[in-house]
């Protein structure tokens, strides 16, 4: 896992409900936290793109549902900066479900397009979207 080349913000606190863009039988995670993100005591972690997190399946297909799951977050709401000076925005959030903290993507597609640092930082969630931007 390399870092990202972007400023993000991160936008997504502890706790919120993230839909899914995948086909892997969740629709609805939440979050309930971030891997590798080290806080201040009594701070609680959010999370932004391309970051790794651990959530519970709260809508999805009756086998999935209560499983605990990691997820990469691919598109958010909020804007973020990249390097050359552009803000990206997305129409919503968004996340990828994963098998483990490897990256390897449990669904088989992804709808909808994904930011280009969470395909930098996870290659083999890029080889199944349909579109990078």
């Amino acid at each position: 896992m390399k870092a990202i080349k972007a400023s993000a913000t991160r936008c997504l606190p502890h706790r919120c409900v993230l839909p899914t863009c995948d086909n892997s039988g969740a629709k609805m995670i939440r979050i309930s936290s971030v891997v590798h993100h080290k806080t201040v005591k009594g701070r609680y972690e959010s999370a932004g793109i391309a970051d790794l997190v651990m959530g519970s399946v709260i809508v999805g297909k009756p086998d999935m549902r209560k499983q605990v799951v990691f997820a990469v977050v691919v598109r958010t709401k909020k804007e973020f900066r990249r390097q050359d000076g552009v803000r990206v925005q997305f129409e919503d959030n968004a996340c990828v479900v994963v098998k483990d903290r490897d990256g390897s993507p449990k669904g088989t597609m992804v709808k909808g397009p994904i930011a280009k640092e969470a395909a930098d930082r996870w290659p083999a969630v890029a080889k199944i979207a349909s579109m990078i931007i």
